[in-house]
C-alpha cells in the first residue's frame, strides 16, 4: 500500500502512540518511541522536512507487521 503524500512525522508519532508506543526521548530532531511489548520495540521517527515518504512508510509497515494490523487501519486510527 502506498502512503498518501505528505504524511507528517507528527501523524506517524500519533499513530504509534495509539498502538501503545511512548516517547522516551528526543535527541535533535529525531523522536524515539518504545513499546514495552510483547514484543519490545523501539523506533526513531525523523522530522518530516528531512524524511522521505518511504521512510515513514518503512516505519509504519514494520510496526504494522509486528502488531499484525494493516497500515490502512493504523492510519485511520489517528
Amino acid at each position: 500500500m502506498k502512503l498518501p503524500r505528505g504524511v507528517s512525522a507528527v501523524r506517524v508519532i500519533r499513530a504509534l502512540e495509539h498502538l501503545g508506543y511512548g516517547v522516551i526521548r528526543q535527541k535533535g530532531s529525531h523522536v524515539r518511541l518504545r513499546h514495552e511489548g510483547p514484543p519490545v520495540d523501539t523506533v526513531a521517527v525523523p522530522p518530516a522536512q528531512r524524511a522521505e515518504n518511504r521512510t515513514h512508510h518503512g516505519i509504519l509497515s514494520e510496526v504494522a507487521r509486528m502488531g499484525s494490523i494493516s497500515i490502512e487501519s493504523l492510519l485511520k486510527s489517528v
